[in-house]
């Protein structure tokens, strides 16, 4: 770091309570990314422990134009929180309290850096319930969950993190704080501007506080996972649960790849030979979702499943999505680098996305493993990547191009959960027409004119 710099941050210290700046290197390289491959090492980093702070901060920055990249649990897997211009790292982890859970109006508030997990044992505790669910929801915080609009299995029925933000305390770059929404779980004055930073990335604003809706929480739940011989059978069955007019909470499907290595990691009988696994989990009434659950099992036995695994309750259904937990450890066992897609098509063209992986693989030369929401049509779309081997690179690089190339072609979504950041910032130019992308141009200049907050992402 040069003079220059130091001076410049040591001032903004002296605006700071005792021990929200630290210049320590470990702590410096700690902040330097997230669950991607990328890093780069911020000047500094401000561990903030209230929004005052980050106005503070934020006001400096813009004064002076000094990069902000904010970071909550830093476990994003496209390298969106890497300050990859240096600058501050602006941490939201130690604003990690839960203001208010309210069984009468609904609504909880939380700052930026509660725990997902930590906020739905406690709201659940109440007899209320919070679903978004991402998979890694017992690492991850509130607000990364907010700016990259975090899903997960249970997005199918309860929709993803935008359906429960009623509203936002949200700094942007001059230091202004705003109180955006509301805690009514109906709001229609004027524009919803809460919603414009939901998923953007840290592009726009800060946000450090949440009021987020919440619903009674379903007294019982069961699910089914089902084994079958082709990936086609698994998703016209799939097809077959949602046509006759059931809406589960999850869809959740796996390919062959990822059985085999989650029977090596497993040893589980039910894998062995296993070509695609389906999970269904319904909810609601104890009565209601017993009858529902034969019902299912009498439409699939048609389909010839390989196997069909019943659990009932909560211990029998967490017992029985362990497996589905397994699924990225045992990817990631084989040895090989996972290059996670998140992509999504729409859902009629599920059966055509896993021919099209299975083309992939062998066109290119590279393990392909799928698994994901399926009942969204969001399914992780793995390359599996040996980086020693000779060409291999390059090969999955023009996999990926492709992938993405026919995605779009679809009408899919290059991402649904886990953002552009770095990680697809190539097809970004392909992924929205030119007058899309140029009003994300308009909003940006409009709120951060400096171009302070998150530099070297898809809007620099």
């Amino acid at each position: 770091m040069n003079p220059k710099k130091i001076k410049l941050l040591r001032r903004l210290q002296r605006l700071l309570s005792p021990g929200e700046i630290s210049f320590d290197p470990s702590v410096l390289t700690q902040h330097a990314g997230d669950k991607w491959f990328a890093t780069h090492q911020p000047d500094a980093v401000v561990l903030a422990r209230s929004t005052r702070s980050v106005a503070t901060v934020l006001r400096f920055a813009h004064r002076h134009r000094i990069p902000v990249t904010a970071r909550g649990a830093g476990h994003g897997y496209v390298g969106g929180c890497v300050p990859s211009r240096g600058g501050i790292v602006l941490s939201l982890a130690r604003m990690n309290r839960i203001r208010e859970i309210n069984a009468a109006d609904f609504v909880a508030v939380v700052q930026a850096g509660v725990n997902t997990a930590r906020l739905q044992q406690a709201v659940e505790k109440q007899g209320l319930f919070y679903p978004p669910d991402p998979a890694s929801r017992a690492d991850n915080s509130i607000g990364g969950n907010i700016l990259t609009n975090a899903g997960g299995p249970r997005c199918l029925k309860y929709g993803v993190t935008r359906d429960y933000v009623l509203g936002l305390e949200v700094v942007l770059p001059g230091g202004d704080i705003l109180r955006l929404g509301g805690r009514t779980h109906k709001n229609k004055t004027g524009f919803d501007l809460h919603r414009l930073f939901v998923g953007s990335e840290g592009l726009l604003g800060v946000v450090t506080e949440a009021t987020l809706k919440l619903l009674p929480l379903p007294p019982y739940r069961a699910c089914l996972a089902l084994g079958f011989a082709s990936m086609r059978a698994a998703v016209r069955s799939l097809h077959a649960i949602l046509a006759v007019g059931f809406l589960p909470a999850a869809l959740e499907l796996a390919d062959s790849f990822t059985l085999a290595a989650a029977y090596r990691r497993t040893r589980s009988p039910r894998l062995r030979g296993c070509r695609a696994h389906l999970i269904v989990e319904l909810d609601g009434q104890t009565r209601s979702v017993r009858g529902e659950i034969r019902q299912l099992r009498a439409l699939l036995a048609p389909r010839r499943p390989l196997f069909v695994q019943t659990a009932f309750g909560p211990a029998q259904c967490e017992a029985l999505w362990q497996i589905r937990r397994e699924f990225s450890y045992a990817l990631r066992d084989t040895g090989l680098t996972k290059l996670n897609e998140d992509i999504v098509v729409p859902r009629g063209r599920l059966e055509d996305l896993f021919a099209f992986a299975a083309r992939l693989q062998r066109r290119h030369r590279l393990a392909v493993a799928c698994f994901g929401h399926a009942g969204d049509g969001n399914i992780h779309t793995n390359l599996m990547v040996d980086f020693q081997q000779p060409g291999a690179r390059n090969r999955a690089r023009i996999a990926l191009d492709d992938l993405f190339r026919q995605i779009i072609a679809w009408g899919g979504a290059i991402t649904g959960e886990h953002g552009i950041g770095l990680a697809k910032l190539r097809w970004w130019p392909r992924a929205l027409p030119p007058n899309v992308r140029a009003l994300h141009q308009t909003l940006k200049q409009t709120l951060d004119p400096h171009g302070i907050l998150n530099p070297g992402k898809f809007l620099s």
